[in-house]
């Protein structure tokens, strides 16, 4: 058996012949646009080992691609014959490859949608609006707006919204590699890092595998890694989620200097240092460790001290140390 064949039995259902996507790349004369970060992957293999990642993709499915492109992923996601696909692709350029692939699909009773959309405003909600499916989401992002979609993503995780209403709905993605190693990084690791501490938060991040920048057309400057992001079942905090988000972030601001230097910017100048001093001694963390040697219990710790500390100091919740400084007051 050839290894072509082999992949067609173990990867799922034979789809009509059909050009190579480096063919129809050729054929609609497509070339990747630099301001999206676009990057094709054309082997098949890799498109299937991506897929496969995701886990069990029953018949009752749906999947969300983002950024299908010419279609690679979307072929591998096909064979798995989910219920539902849909596609949410902000360049319309790729219409004819992606039509294609949706008549591909009419004689296997799949429902396949395309969405000329930007991800980042997609409302999902709107296109599937009860919860009884379960939903995965997959995709080869743009590097552009890799960290920016994964933290909108754990918002809707720890509201349970969006795609997230169910506790089921799991992610596979791309990501640059160093932005892959940041996500899974364990405690202590140099790479640990904001993007560590939330995704550790609400889910379960593996680095599933690593594929060579040399795979893409054209070839990025960095390899990728493929992560599985599994929420949990019981996230380990209930405290607002842009709440935790501020704190993570003021912390690992400065992270090669003591944890107490990027913590200390949440608050004024006039009670920094005494505030700062009492909420690491409440929250019983090290102030003098570096914000990667920091475990995600005690930056939820030190999240939870503030979030009790503006109870009685509300202004300090809009307080900005970078905003413009207040001018000292004349006095009489």
């Amino acid at each position: 058996m050839s290894q072509a064949a082999a992949r067609i039995l173990n990867g799922g259902v034979r789809l009509p012949p059909l050009p190579t996507i480096r063919e129809l790349v050729k054929l609609y004369k497509l070339q990747a646009m630099k301001q999206l970060s676009q990057n094709f992957l054309m082997d098949e293999r890799l498109t299937d080992k991506i897929v496969k990642s995701a886990g069990r993709i029953d018949p009752r499915d749906i999947v969300l691609e983002v950024g299908p492109g010419p279609g690679g992923i979307t072929r591998s996601i096909l064979r798995r014959q989910p219920q539902r696909l849909m596609l949410v692709e902000k360049d319309e350029r790729f219409t004819g490859t992606l039509q294609l692939l949706k008549e591909c699909a009419r004689p296997l009773d799949l429902q396949m949608d395309i969405y000329y959309e930007d991800i980042l405003r997609f409302n999902i909600e709107q296109h599937v609006p009860d919860t009884e499916q379960r939903i995965h989401l997959i995709g080869n992002l743009p590097f552009a707006i890799s960290t920016r979609l994964l933290i909108n993503w754990y918002a809707d995780v720890a509201a349970r919204r969006g795609a997230f209403r169910r506790n089921d709905t799991c992610m596979t993605l791309t990501f640059q590699k160093e932005v892959a190693e940041r996500i899974c990084a364990d405690l202590g690791s140099e790479q640990r890092s904001r993007l560590s501490i939330m995704s550790q938060i609400w889910t379960e991040p593996v680095l599933k595998f690593i594929i060579p920048g040399k795979a893409f057309v054209p070839k990025p400057q960095v390899d990728v890694g493929v992560v599985k992001l599994i929420p949990l079942k019981q996230p380990k905090t209930e405290l607002p989620f842009a709440l935790v988000e501020r704190v993570v972030r003021h912390i690992f601001s400065m992270r090669q200097k003591y944890c107490r230097r990027g913590f200390s910017t949440l608050f004024p100048p006039e009670m920094r240092e005494e505030t700062t001093n009492k909420l690491f001694e409440q929250a019983d963390v090290v102030d003098t460790l570096r914000p990667f040697e920091l475990s995600v219990v005690e930056c939820l710790r030190l999240a939870e001290v503030y979030a009790e500390h503006l109870e009685t100091h509300p202004e300090v919740a809009t307080y900005d140390y970078r905003g413009p400084k207040q001018p000292p007051k004349c006095l009489d």
